[in-house]
């Protein structure tokens, strides 16, 4: 199966901050979440002239996975709780999840960004205009955020993304958000629909929000806005946190299942070069880690990653 091909960054990464990326061209063989739950693989697509990324893949598959590529080397892998939400049930049921603590805190979120900014608002975004609106307020806040300015992992602004997103509204497959701070736009959630038009999936596309307000928690207050909205649908079967873990999937998600994401590259000298360099920039980077988290300075040192 021929899959399309595009040039991905082998990155070097500390924290929250690239220091490098080099440059591979590669196709793409991502899982969505049922066929994750399912435990089937899909068909293999035709490696690029550099290989192969692999994205959020059952971790007990990697083996049948690197079977479809014969001689490939792997790299880069990374393992995690690929995060979701259980849709089936009402939003109530949802929130029974959480303990009577963490309910507490989250309402103290919302109020706390409510006293502060004079009041908030959530814009809720499908139709092809409205998705334009959102486009026009969330893409300059995206270049704002450290995912865009360290990651590259901003909201996607190039012609392609933005066709995909426009006829995504026009099949009514989107829903995007934005919450505001008096009329300035602070936080921003993008969903696509995947799946049937009924029992679906959402996915968890892009999160971001203003720095400045990072210490108002904009990002989980939207999300939690935005979930009470998306459950009284009821038109969804799963919320798909996608590939990678972190602190706020985990707090949202209802289940996790293993995942790996790795690259599989055509064994040339360059390429044996380049996953060498990065297990070895890899291990210094965790032992460094292990150092600063016996001392007390991690959070520190992420702080100024971040900065």
């Amino acid at each position: 199966m021929a899959a399309a091909q595009q040039q991905v960054g082998i990155d070097f990464t500390i924290g929250a901050r690239r220091l490098l990326a080099v440059q591979r061209s590669l196709a793409t063989w991502s899982f969505t979440l049922d066929q994750v739950l399912s435990g089937t693989l899909p068909d293999a697509p035709e490696a690029g002239p550099d290989g192969l990324r692999v994205l959020s893949a059952p971790t007990g598959q990697l083996a049948a996975i690197a079977a479809r590529y014969p001689g490939f080397v792997a790299g880069g892998r990374q393992d995690y709780r690929r995060h979701y939400i259980d849709m089936s049930g009402s939003f109530a049921d949802y929130l029974a999840q959480f303990s009577g603590k963490t309910r507490s805190t989250l309402r103290r979120k919302a109020r706390k960004l409510a006293e502060e900014t004079g009041g908030y608002t959530v814009s809720e975004h499908r139709t092809p205009v409205e998705i334009e609106a959102f486009l026009a307020a969330a893409l300059p806040l995206s270049a704002r955020t450290y995912q865009a300015r360290l990651l590259d992992a901003g909201l996607p602004d190039s012609p392609a993304a933005r066709r995909a997103i426009m006829e995504a509204a026009g099949n009514d497959r989107m829903r995007a958000f934005l919450l505001h701070a008096g009329d300035q736009p602070i936080a921003y959630l993008s969903l696509p629909v995947t799946g049937p038009e009924t029992g679906g999936t959402l996915v968890y596309a892009h999160l971001g929000y203003d720095p400045d307000h990072a210490r108002l928690s904009p990002g989980t207050v939207l999300q939690m806005d935005a979930l009470e909205r998306l459950f009284a649908e009821g038109r969804y079967r799963w919320f798909d946190f996608t590939e990678g873990d972190g602190a706020h999937k985990a707090m949202f998600g209802t289940d996790s299942a293993a995942c790996s994401s790795l690259v599989l590259l055509r064994p040339t000298l360059a390429n044996r070069s380049l996953l060498g360099a990065r297990s070895a920039f890899d291990a210094g980077v965790a032992q460094a880690k292990a150092l600063a988290a016996s001392s007390g300075a991690l959070e520190r040192i992420r702080a100024r990653l971040r900065a």
